[in-house]
């Protein structure tokens, strides 16, 4: 590896860590792995890593600190859970290491790459949102560019076998988290996010719903526009995102209960549907995680802007 990498390292050992890891030894040009904290010592993971030639621990964060290699770590990547996270910030803040944060706590700023990729480079600690968020967000802000969203509502739906234990201990945090998220980062006044653990075998791919409600003014063919320019976007770092469908606009009837969403002078009121599928990479998790797969290949995208944001600063 050359020297000039940005020297990162990964919390949480599990699914999501581990196809992080695969991803920046794989893909990454800018960014050097060189530790993996965990705290099962049996774990997948773990092993993996040290197949790989990256230092472990299954000590956590503690352990990770203690290690030879922490001293050249300028980027934490946290893989675990939000309860876990809030503790790794206290540790590894003081340090002056930069967290990117894969789980929903959201102790700093939200960041999806393709709406506010560089919005945020400067903050010790940026958050990921979810997986829902990341694969729905940039279609509100899509629509967002063009016509004012009034309502934004994303149902993301994954395979339930994706859902490892800290996904389902964070259902709570996932819809508070990409419900602000869809207003913060995609410009909705309101918005409201619900996840589905589709059981069905085998294993469907990540679907996305996403309706926005747009005044009477709204220009279609401006809007569709703006929608597959934005998934051309996705697809630079995520080439399994896609479109299954044609962007849908409906009327809202005036007796619908919808109209209590938007102000009463936005006119009878446009409801805009997006419908997505994501297809995982297959880097480690299976196809159908593309849920997973868009969550670490957002993480990668931002550790890499990250590292050229510093490699600048470092220039002058």
């Amino acid at each position: 590896m050359s020297s000039t990498r940005t020297k990162v390292a990964v919390i949480g050992s599990g699914n999501i860590g581990t196809d992080l890891m695969i991803k920046i030894l794989r893909l990454s040009e800018s960014l050097e792995i060189v530790g993996m904290a965990g705290i099962d010592p049996d774990s997948d993971g773990l092993a993996r890593a040290r197949r790989l030639k990256v230092a472990t621990t299954h000590e956590g964060v503690e352990g990770l600190v203690k290690t030879d290699e922490f001293a050249d770590v300028e980027f934490v990547f946290d893989a675990t859970s939000a309860g876990a996270h809030r503790h790794h910030d206290e540790v590894l803040r003081p340090l002056g290491r930069t967290l990117i944060d894969l789980t929903p706590a959201a102790l700093g700023p939200y960041v999806v790459p393709p709406v506010n990729g560089d919005a945020h480079l400067d903050a010790p600690n940026v958050n990921m949102v979810t997986c829902g968020g990341q694969a729905t967000i940039p279609m509100v802000a899509a629509v967002n560019a063009v016509t004012p969203v009034h309502y934004g509502e994303i149902v993301a739906s994954i395979a339930s076998r994706s859902a490892g234990p800290g996904t389902r201990a964070n259902i709570d945090e996932f819809t508070e988290t990409t419900s602000n998220a869809i207003e913060q980062v995609g410009g909705a006044a309101c918005g409201k996010a619900i996840i589905v653990l589709n059981p069905a075998e085998p294993p469907l791919i990540m679907r996305d719903t996403v309706h926005c409600l747009v005044g009477d003014a709204c220009d279609e063919a401006a809007v569709t526009a703006s929608i597959e320019e934005m998934v051309g976007r996705v697809q630079a770092y995520v080439p399994g995102y896609r479109l299954k469908q044609k962007v849908q606009f409906d009327r809202v009837a005036g007796d619908d209960p919808l109209r209590a969403l938007v102000p009463s002078d936005a006119g009878a009121p446009v409801r805009v549907s997006v419908y997505l599928e994501v297809e995982g990479a297959a880097h480690y998790l299976p196809a159908y995680a593309g849920n997973l797969d868009i969550m670490t290949s957002a993480a990668l995208r931002t550790a890499e802007r990250l590292a050229a944001r510093h490699a600048t600063e470092a220039a002058k």
